[in-house]
Parts: structure tokens; sequence; C-alpha cells
């Protein structure tokens, strides 16, 4: 019996096999079934008996619109009891940090006209080159500096901001350092112990501390709040002058927020209602998703889609990181009935991930990022984002755990997939 081209040659063809054969009704319905379902569309590649479907030439574009940001991590310290910190108190804050990054803050000598306390070399030094945290005493990284906007309380002077050579921070004020590995979280204290010195016993004021973002190369902001041998600027003279600390906090926390680049992005074409990739509410199927969100490794993954028979194309999307203000695209072909699904790591994690857990169909235009969700894959202990000691932006080697995949919750503050994704299909 020869191949048919449409329907009406199925009937044409069929009237003679009833004349010949007197097939029975059910007969009928059987082979008017399987040809019914031999025309219809599909995206999977097993189509040697269909008639060659619709194709479409479709782009999608991903972008990342994160806005940098100077700071991962800020905030305030002050005394115990009221807003200085006197001779022989102490006062702790927390933070996270990763090797490469530095902690700066800021306090005043407030027995002086415009002196300062602040780390030299644009923030405390936390791991060593081997990358071992550095905890203890670590007093030795402060410095007392002179603002040079006053002389005396009521005497104003325009000079470049100096080391005071007379006086040795560390004799007055004691800054020391704990660590917890699995967090990558740091707990600093700071000591006034100026009463050990009666020449110099002093008051200090609140503070402000921060923690400058990395961008997978370099720190963003290398000199936070200050360059020695430079003029001062407001917000630092506000401390300096007279313990307030509300200006800079202000400018510190508007430039604080959570960044990330993304991994090239994985794009595969599907059939079915299945997402091939990953199934939220199980744990990370071994087909190559966890290199992707540890990692940002696709070779394993698109290996392994190739394979599976719904699949009809995989592709990448840039062959490096996706830093922020930067995009990828490709034009493909599809069938109209592919559906689209697309995962890259969220970089500055241990094993996040962005993916769309629905399959988008390729007919659909416009903006698809709503349709995105933030996954956390299971399989790493997370740490703070941007900050944690075992990301691989850090060249760490993530702790294993063994979860299922779930939504990122609020643990961290995370911003929203739109201020850092723009997903477009054309």
């Amino acid at each position: 019996m020869s191949g048919f081209s449409s329907l009406n040659d199925y009937v044409d063809e069929f009237k003679i096999l009833t004349n010949m054969k007197k097939l029975n009704i059910k007969s009928l319905a059987l082979f008017a079934g399987i040809v019914s379902s031999a025309l219809l569309t599909s995206c999977d590649r097993s189509d040697d008996m269909m008639q060659e479907e619709k194709t479409l030439t479709k782009t999608i574009t991903v972008e990342n619109v994160v806005t940098p940001k100077k700071f991962v991590q800020s905030g305030s310290f002050r005394g115990q009891d009221n807003p200085p910190i006197m001779p022989g108190e102490s006062t702790t804050f927390k933070f996270h940090a990763a090797k490469n990054q530095r902690l700066m803050f800021i306090t005043m000598y407030g027995a002086s006209a415009d002196w300062f306390f602040a780390p030299d070399h644009g923030g405390i030094q936390l791991y060593d080159e081997q990358g071992r945290a550095i905890t203890g005493d670590v007093s030795n990284q402060i410095k007392l500096w002179d603002n040079g906007s006053k002389l005396t309380k009521t005497e104003t002077e325009d000079a470049n901001i100096s080391e005071v050579q007379e006086v040795t921070a560390s004799s007055l004020l004691k800054v020391s350092l704990a660590y917890d590995e699995a967090t990558s979280e740091f707990t600093a204290t700071i000591t006034n112990t100026s009463n050990t010195d009666a020449q110099h016993t002093t008051g200090f004021s609140p503070g402000v501390f921060a923690v400058s973002n990395f961008n997978g190369a370099e720190l963003i902001e290398k000199m936070p709040f200050f360059t020695p041998n430079q003029k001062s600027n407001p917000e630092v003279t506000a401390i300096a002058e007279g313990g307030n600390i509300d200006p800079l906090l202000s400018m510190v926390q508007e430039n604080t927020g959570i960044i990330t680049g993304i991994s090239p992005v994985l794009v595969v074409l599907y059939s079915g209602d299945h997402n091939p990739i990953f199934m939220p509410g199980q744990k990370d199927n071994g087909i190559g998703l966890k290199e992707v969100a540890q990692s940002g490794n696709s070779t394993k993954l698109m290996e392994s889609l190739k394979k599976m028979s719904n699949v009809q194309d995989v592709f990448v999307l840039g062959t490096a990181p996706v830093g922020p203000g930067q995009k990828v695209m490709k034009t493909f072909t599809a069938k109209e009935g592919c559906k689209i699904a697309y995962v890259t790591m969220f970089g500055f994690s241990n094993d996040w991930f962005y993916a769309n857990e629905t399959g988008i169909p390729v007919t659909l235009r416009g903006n698809i990022t709503s349709l995105t969700g933030l996954y956390d894959d299971g399989t790493a202990a997370d740490q703070y984002p941007g900050a944690g000691n075992k990301q691989a932006v850090f060249m760490g080697t993530s702790a294993p755990e063994s979860k299922a995949i779930e939504m990122v919750g609020n643990m961290y503050p995370v911003p929203a997939v739109s201020e850092v994704l723009k997903i477009t299909l054309q």
C-alpha cells in the first residue's frame, strides 16, 4: 500500500480495501486513528512516517541587567549602652566575605578635632595566600588618620588625609576576628583599649563597615570610604569631626547589594509535558544539572539531553560568563510544536540556577522573564551570595549536601529575577 500525502488519499485507498477485503468497522476505526495521529505536528525527532512539519525561525536573548553595587554587605556598630564605645568597652558585628574581599570600617577618635580609626590598604585582609581565614588579633592593620579638615575644634584647615604619626592605633584600639568556615561568616570585635594609655584615653564614635563586592576578577571598590593622601569627602568628614555616621551609612547602604554574573545559557527544544532538565521537589537527577548549578559547566547536561528521543535540539548561548550589562542571543529554527527550556547558573552562589519549570511554547513572543525562577539545586551547602569562600567564583569547592531542588527563599536579600535577567523570545 502506498504512503498517504493527505487524508483524502487515505479515504480513496480505504474504499478500495473495503471493496476487496470487506474490512469491519473496528478495523476502520483503528486504521483511521493511526493515520490521524501521523498527521499531527510534533517536536519529536522520530518523524519518519510524518509529513514535513512547519518550522519557525526564532531568536532568544538573555541579558544580565544587574545594577552593579560597590558593596556586598554593610552596616553600623555602636557602644553597648549608648552610642559611643567607651574606654574598656567592646562592640561586635558580623559579615560575610571570601578570598580577595576586605573589611573596611571607620570610627572617630573622640578626643580630637578630626581624627578617625580605619584600616589601611582599602580594608582588613581576611584571608592568607593559601585562602585560609585570618582570625585573632588584626589590630596591626588599623591606622589612626588625620582627616585634614580641622586643626582644632574651631580652626579649619585644607589638607589631605594622612596617617597620625605620633600615636599608634593598635595601642588604643583592638580588632579581633572569629570565623565560621561553613557559612564564610566573620565576627569582628572592636575593643576600646585607650584606658591603658592615660595620655590618649578617648571614646570612639559609632562606626560604619562594608565589604566590597567582587566581580569575578577584582574588587569593585578597592578604596572604600577614603583614599590616603587625598582630600576627604563630606561623609567621612562628618564622622571625623563629630562622630555623625548618618551621611556615610546612607551612601554606603544605597550602594550595597548582591550582584552576580550568569553562566552561558543552555537552551533545549523538546516535546511533551515533562521538562527534561529538572523537576522541583525531586533531587538532582545526575544528568548534568549539578555541574551547571555549581560551576556553570553545561557539557554533561548537553550530552545527556541530546540522547533523549523527545529533544529536537540543544545549544548554548555564549562561551563565557555573562556579566552585568552583557547579553547573549541566538537565532534558531524549531518545529511549531516544540517547547523551550533553559538553565543558567547564578554565578555568585554555591549551587543556584535560573530556569523555567514549565515548558514555553516556541510560538510565544515577547518578554518571558516572568516565567523564570531561581532554584537551589540541593547539592551544595549555601553561603552568602557573592561572599562565600567555597563558591566557584572564588575558586572554592562547595560542601556537598543532598536535598530536593526547590526555589530559593528569602534567607538572603537576593534581587528579584527581573532585576537580574531579561529574557526575550522573538
